[in-house]
Order: structure tokens, then sequence, then C-alpha cells
């Protein structure tokens, strides 16, 4: 890949706390990679189109909501059906363990819970993304 490797962080739904996303956002810029933050509160139809957009190699999504189960699979069928299933898609947030499986059948690659090292992320996105 001769570009650096695009990820959209996005906060869905009336998650307003994004401490953590911005820390995890300013990690991966470090690490070389584009960085577009949605903004708090969005929907997942702004999610997915934002992705399809900006040409994106992954979103990761971040919530503490509680809302999971319904936005993160919402996402990932909106983002698949406007083309990108070729686009990583992970999630990261206060998600119960026992909610993790259902998630990753659903579609999320992989769920990042607090206290993950930010490099951890990088990692998993970096091995993951589908390269050109």
């Amino acid at each position: 890949m001769n570009r650096p490797i695009r990820v959209l962080v996005a906060k869905p739904g009336l998650d307003g706390h994004d401490r953590g996303a911005k820390v995890v956002a300013r990690a991966m810029r470090d690490a070389g990679m584009e960085v577009i933050y949605t903004g708090l509160r969005q929907t997942p139809e702004q999610i997915a189109e934002a992705a399809i957009q900006e040409d994106v190699d992954c979103v990761a999504l971040s919530i503490l909501s509680g809302a999971h189960n319904h936005l993160f699979p919402k996402v990932v069928q909106l983002v698949n059906e406007k083309g990108g299933d070729d686009i990583l898609i992970v999630g990261g947030g206060v998600i119960p363990e026992e909610d993790i499986p259902g998630l990753k059948e659903s579609g999320i690659a992989e769920i990042f819970t607090p206290g993950t090292p930010t490099a951890v992320t990088i990692d998993f996105i970096t091995q993951n993304i589908k390269r050109d």
C-alpha cells in the first residue's frame, strides 16, 4: 500500500463522551494513519455515508452508551449495502464481554475494551485491512 491507512473514527448514537475516541484517533494519526473524526452523536447512516465518501480502509466505532448491540451491526449493514464490504470495521468502548461474540458475528472484526493499549488497536488495523 503506497498511501497511509485511512480510518474513520465515529461515535454512533447519543453517546456524548469522546475523550477515548480522541485519544485513539491521535495515536492512529501519530502512527502515520490518516484519521477522519466524525464528531459526536452520529447516526449509522451518517457514519456509513462518510465511510464511503472518504474512501476509508477502516471504520473505528466508539461507544459508551450501551447501545452497541443495535448501532454497531446497523453500521456494518449500511456500509456493506453501500458497497463498502471491503472496509474493516472495529469497535471499542464499554462493552460487556458477553456481547462481544454477537458483535463479531454481525461483522465487527474486533472489539477493544477500556484499557486496551492503543498500539494493540493500531496493530490489529494494520494487519487486517484489505490492501489494494
